[in-house]
């Protein structure tokens, strides 16, 4: 499985994310139903469902402990788009990775400052894939804001919404929390900050051709530890690919931040320290948790 770098600016990838969030506030509100209808149990059910019976739509939908994974499996997920869009690079990222290993994570990151060079994005994202994903994810949001709590049964609370262009090979993935999705509902935090917090990755497999159930899939349920890991890297990659930063910053302190500010926002403190290697430069810094969570927070609006 190939996985492929997110596009740099001006990114389709994030525009389809916070058009499927603002279509689906606009058709729904975002105050959920005062008389839950659906039941934990039956989730997957209703969201097939509904998806099947109101939008004519096959998806694949699995519960796996507290993780609710859907599959939408398309065709031709990139057209040519009419007018190319331009961008420039500023920085390479040519490692960024973590784990969370002994009570510790483990960061290693090669980002540099490069001569800059206008670039075009001459693809886009099909529109008919759009309002596809669209309707899955409203079917999706509906089910969630009516659905009945119980302390009896695993209530989902990670989401992992998988595209697959199953005539190319290629597929994205949102990962988001469900906090964070009642938050921008009810406007708590921006989309633009909704979208740093949902993990998104693009990868190509020849598993993904003809797959219509998302069997090529590890299905898996996601812990804390494991999405906060995702998240650092994802906001990584939008900070210097994008970027978010002016040429010159402090590279290792503008990581040092992200990490602090992912740590806290979800007050995780089930950790020891965090390795920070620079393998660009050799620089290496540890910081204990008391460290991290004393670290700066910028919240974006």
């Amino acid at each position: 499985m190939t996985k492929l770098k997110l596009y740099s600016k001006n990114s389709a990838r994030c525009v389809l994310l916070l058009n499927i969030f603002l279509i689906a506030c606009l058709t729904f509100g975002c105050s959920s139903s005062t008389a839950p209808t659906f039941q934990v149990s039956g989730i997957e059910k209703a969201i097939r469902d509904i998806c099947k019976n109101e939008y004519k739509i096959d998806v694949s939908v699995k519960l796996i402990g507290e993780t609710l994974w859907i599959y939408i499996p398309v065709e031709d997920i990139f057209v040519k788009a009419n007018k190319p869009v331009k961008y420039t690079d500023k920085y390479e990222i040519s490692e960024n990775k973590i784990e969370f290993k002994d009570s510790n994570f483990n960061l290693r990151y090669a980002v540099k400052i490069i001569e800059e060079k206008e670039k075009t994005q001459d693809v886009t994202y099909n529109k008919k894939v759009i309002e596809k994903t669209d309707n899955v994810w409203k079917s999706l949001r509906r089910v969630l804001f009516s659905m009945k709590r119980s302390k009896k049964e695993n209530e989902p609370k990670f989401f992992c919404f998988v595209t697959a262009d199953i005539k190319n090979g290629f597929e994205t993935r949102d990962l988001f929390y469900y906090l964070d999705l009642k938050k921008v509902s009810y406007g708590f935090i921006s989309p633009g900050e909704f979208q740093h917090r949902s993990v998104q990755e693009s990868t190509v497999d020849l598993k993904i051709i003809g797959d219509k159930e998302g069997g090529h899939l590890d299905y898996a349920d996601i812990a804390m530890k494991d999405f906060i890991a995702g998240q650092i890297m994802h906001r990584i990659k939008l900070k210097f690919q994008k970027p978010e930063i002016e040429k010159n910053a402090d590279i290792d302190k503008e990581i040092e931040k992200i990490v602090s500010l992912t740590i806290k926002i979800y007050d995780f403190r089930d950790f020891n320290e965090v390795d920070f290697y620079n393998s660009l430069t050799k620089n290496r810094v540890i910081l204990n948790r008391a460290a991290v969570l004393a670290g700066p927070i910028e919240q974006k609006s």
